[in-house]
């Protein structure tokens, strides 16, 4: 294996492996640019699932990466996982190869099916491994691999009943660092959007695709929108959804208080201005509210493993940290707590608050400093 100085290594080899969802793609590129800010001459490889968006996005932001066929289980039709076993023994060849030829001082692994093949031929070779899991209920791939890993950096309090205590480190989910908001990004926010700094302001977003439960529950909520003068809407609707929605708009039912957007380019104007987020419950949209002292209602999605984004959300409600309503009751209930909560100056105080302790600040930069202590230790 290549070796380093076991003081200061001036140039580890990473492997960086994850992906299969976007969730995981953003804290891998955050952890590869927090190990080339500690050591610029670092060699870092990716490895992902082959057609899924790391692919595109790894690439975009600068790093090489290679793509295996793995592919995740399909739990509702398990006669499709013939295919999903041989790609996974194929995957698993691959790995092998990739670990000999790269030789790296460390594997570090972002959860996702393709992190599995990776990580685990890299512990059989004798590389130390470290996992970063984002969600406060653990996932299949990471579970499975951290009898092996040395390290595990988890975001949430209580991941005992996961993976084994001593190798446990709180350190967050790393997350975008230009989130920060201050007076001054919210009045550049309120010209950029064109809006009133008088009104409340509700920014509702479903990720980049879209989510069709919280759009159902703004277009059921029209009425009551247009009758509330002192509240103001910024709606990312998604990808998928613009063109059905943009037909609304062109037939007037959009109120003049709620502005459509398929994509919001400037997130941090959007998260500066807004005074509630209403948000599916994904770990990593969460660390950033964390971060931003927002007062949240969360709408955990259900088409996601083991249902882990209501085992998100309840973390927080724990902690009198967020709202949550579930999926089923959005398109009732949604926006009456919504309208309520954000004309409630005291309870918005009181989240804001509530979910800025449970902020864990610089993530990247500290899971770096644990990738740092294993490379001198091997």
């Amino acid at each position: 294996m290549h070796t380093t100085n076991k003081t200061t290594p001036l140039a580890p080899r990473v492997i960086v492996s994850g992906g299969g969802t976007g969730g995981h793609i953003f804290p891998a590129i955050s952890i590869a640019n927090a190990v080339r800010e500690r050591w610029p001459q670092a060699d870092i490889l990716f490895v992902g699932a082959l057609g899924r968006m790391e692919m595109e996005r790894v690439p975009a932001a600068g790093y090489r990466i290679i793509g295996l066929p793995v592919a995740g289980f399909d739990r509702k039709h398990m006669f499709r996982n013939v295919s999903v076993v041989w790609k996974l023994l194929k995957s698993m060849g691959q790995a092998k190869k990739i670990v000999k030829d790269f030789k790296p001082d460390i594997a570090v692994g972002v959860g996702g099916f393709a992190s599995g093949p990776v990580l685990k031929a890299a512990a059989a070779a004798g590389v130390p491994t470290l996992l970063q899991e984002q969600n406060s209920y653990a996932g299949v791939t990471n579970r499975m691999l951290a009898q092996k890993a040395l390290v595990i950096c988890v975001a949430y309090e209580g991941m005992e009943q996961f993976f084994p205590k001593e190798k446990i480190v709180l350190t967050g989910n790393p997350c975008r660092q230009d989130l920060v908001s201050t007076q001054e990004k919210r009045n550049e926010g309120f010209r950029f959007f064109g809006l009133d700094p008088a009104k409340k302001t509700i920014l509702m977003v479903g990720g980049s695709l879209g989510a069709r439960t919280l759009n159902e529950s703004m277009v059921a909520a029209f009425p009551r929108l247009a009758e509330s003068d002192d509240v103001q809407v910024i709606w990312q609707c998604g990808r998928y959804y613009f063109k059905e929605m943009q037909q609304l708009q062109r037939e007037g039912m959009i109120p003049v208080n709620v502005q459509l957007f398929d994509f919001i380019s400037r997130m941090d104007y959007a998260y500066a201005v807004s005074d509630l987020v209403i948000s599916r419950a994904g770990a990593g949209s969460i660390s950033e509210f964390c971060l931003l002292q927002k007062a949240v209602i969360l709408v955990p999605s259900p088409n996601v493993a083991e249902d882990h984004q209501t085992r998100n959300a309840e973390a927080l409600v724990q902690h009198d940290a967020a709202v949550m309503v579930p999926d089923r009751q959005a398109v009732g209930r949604l926006f009456d707590e919504a309208l309520t909560l954000v004309r409630n100056d005291g309870r918005l105080q009181a989240l804001s608050r509530n979910i800025a302790a449970l902020a864990q600040h610089d993530s990247a930069k500290r899971i770096v400093d644990e990738m740092e202590k294993m490379v001198i230790r091997s």
